[in-house]
């Protein structure tokens, strides 16, 4: 048997045990009026003649339900449908009544004035020819409840499908945007330093150069690695930073001191994907690079409360002023953009100068953990004081 066949059966089992409850409900009320009146007729007359007419309808509930199928009546065609439906509703009324009025005599329910097929079709249409018409119209009330219930349903069902498609759409535009940003950073951090090598290079700095390439391909490397990530570990973000930090001092040689403290309990907390770096890179360019002394760069992170405090100090000239790029460049500027993306009002970033000279940015983030990464491939990561380079 197929399901549309088993379906079909399970309505028409279904209608069939609502006739006879209908049917049932009305039986008792008839043997109440006879306890009530002392009625002599036996109670199964009672039972048999509703029973007989439930039934009957049960048998044609199928063709009203098909007329109501292809006839609906619509606000469009209302005048025409509801004339058409009122003219079949007294069809099948009578139909029922002819059909009810030919069994009944036969099983001798009510022999005193059910005798003949006339005699019990004229006591019927008394009794029943209006609550036929009834009948007809409450089965057409019950089919539109019905197909309204599930148009209803339908069109939850497809508006919950656009809120989930419009929420993941939001969800890829959202990523798509960091994406963007994220390769934005990454170039720039690379036009920077290959800049930086073709310094070298057109001072005959050769071994400078090589060294600096050298650790240029170990960072891209294990940038590469996470380029899908949004999020690492701040163990993995400090690691990144130390290769970046082992060629600038490439660069400025003894000029560039560094100072790494972290709360070993917060490496483990969610930072964004170098999200530190163009923070460090702007502190080396417009701190150490705008002096001419040695300087020292200080990163702190602590965590206060619920949220995780990143600085990053130098002991520079401090902050031009506010329209030059050190405040207005596109590291600074993407890496706001980030961790809006990435945290909304729950992150911020923060340039200042400091009391005793230099400037201080201060990123704040969220607390949490950050999401499992592999573990990366094994490399060499260079130390920020070269063997060949005293302090």
């Amino acid at each position: 048997m197929t399901n549309t066949a088993r379906h079909r059966l399970r309505i028409y089992a279904a209608c069939f045990l609502a006739w006879t409850v209908f049917g049932l409900f009305f039986f008792s009320q008839s043997i109440t009026q006879k306890l009530v009146s002392h009625d002599p007729t036996p109670w199964w007359h009672f039972l048999l003649s509703w029973l007989t007419g439930v039934y009957i309808w049960a048998a044609l509930t199928p063709a009203v339900l098909w007329l109501g199928r292809r006839l609906p009546i619509e606000r469009r065609n209302w005048p025409a449908r509801v004339a058409f439906h009122l003219a079949a509703s007294v069809l099948v009324s009578l139909l029922q009544l002819i059909v009810e009025s030919a069994v009944l005599p036969r099983l001798g329910v009510f022999p005193a004035v059910m005798k003949t097929f006339g005699a019990t079709l004229v006591v019927l249409l008394l009794l029943g020819f209006h609550s036929g018409i009834t009948t007809y119209w409450m089965l057409l009330g019950i089919q539109y409840g019905f197909a309204y219930y599930r148009r209803y349903r339908e069109r939850e069902r497809q508006a919950l499908q656009l809120e989930l498609h419009a929420s993941e759409l939001k969800t890829e535009l959202a990523r798509a945007q960091l994406s963007a940003l994220k390769m934005q950073l990454q170039p720039h951090f690379l036009f920077n330093t290959l800049n930086a090598i073709m310094v070298l290079v057109r001072h005959e700095r050769a071994r400078e150069a090589e060294e600096m390439l050298s650790r240029l391909s170990d960072l891209l490397r294990w940038v590469l690695e996470d380029v899908e990530a949004q999020e690492v570990p701040l163990r993995r973000e400090l690691e990144y930073l130390q290769l970046y930090l082992s060629i600038e001092q490439v660069r400025f040689q003894d000029r560039l001191r560094v100072e790494i403290a972290a709360d070993p309990a917060l490496l483990d907390a969610a930072v964004p994907h170098m999200g530190l770096q163009p923070i460090v890179e702007n502190a080396i360019r417009h701190g150490i690079g705008r002096s001419s002394a040695a300087g020292e760069i200080r990163i702190g992170a602590t965590r206060v409360g619920q949220t995780v405090e990143i600085t990053v100090e130098d002991d520079g000239p401090g902050l031009p002023p506010a329209n030059s790029s050190a405040v207005r460049g596109i590291g600074l500027a993407n890496t706001r953009a980030r961790l809006h993306q990435l945290y909304g009002e729950a992150a911020r970033l923060a340039v200042e100068n400091r009391a005793a000279g230099g400037a201080i940015a201060t990123m704040v983030l969220p607390y949490r953990l950050a999401p499992d990464l592999a573990e990366p491939e094994a490399i060499e990561v260079h130390a920020l004081d070269h063997p060949d380079r005293g302090r």
